[in-house]
């Protein structure tokens, strides 16, 4: 199941209007829609919105699929072998060169990242750590964080969060 596929069952599951998502998140209900009929990509700092307007990981959107994102430089694979009612999610995240830099964010749970090639460089409140092969860091993601590729070669990651 796509992205968008996930979040029409999610929204509908939760009783929520394309506008009261709107009015929760800040982005329009046009964008909203198209990213429900997967017409366009979604962009991760906008998943974040959504998910915690939700109330669910944003995880839960790449379980049973892979997500290449046609206009976001960024490729996720699921790892969880379809295990159902897990309390973590495991993802294998690549990141093109110069990619992905946003604004921090929070939601629940916990986030431990696991850098297996490239530098992965991670802001958490603030503070901008670069994290290289075999390097990691766990934090509660309830502490403002991003993290983003500014290297000249592709980042590949291992993401854990907590559900």
């Amino acid at each position: 199941m796509m992205i968008g596929e996930k979040l029409r069952k999610i929204r509908k599951k939760k009783k929520m209007t394309l506008k009261d998502l709107s009015e929760q998140t800040g982005v329009s209900i046009s964008f909203l829609s198209q990213v429900e009929r997967n017409k366009c990509s979604v962009t991760l700092e906008s998943l974040r919105k959504i998910s915690d307007a939700l109330n669910v990981n944003p995880s839960l959107f790449f379980s049973d699929t892979n997500y290449q994102a046609k206009s976001f430089p960024f490729f996720y694979k699921d790892l969880s072998n379809n295990v159902q009612g897990a309390s973590f999610h495991p993802i294998l995240a690549t990141l093109k060169p110069k990619e992905n830099k946003g604004n921090e964010f929070s939601h629940y749970g916990h986030e431990f990242i696991y850098v297996l090639s490239g530098i992965l460089t991670v802001s958490l409140e603030g503070n901008v750590f670069e994290l290289r092969n075999g390097e990691s860091i766990m934090f509660e993601s309830s502490r403002n964080h991003y993290w983003w590729n500014d290297g000249e070669e592709d980042v590949q990651f291992l993401l854990v969060s907590t559900l």
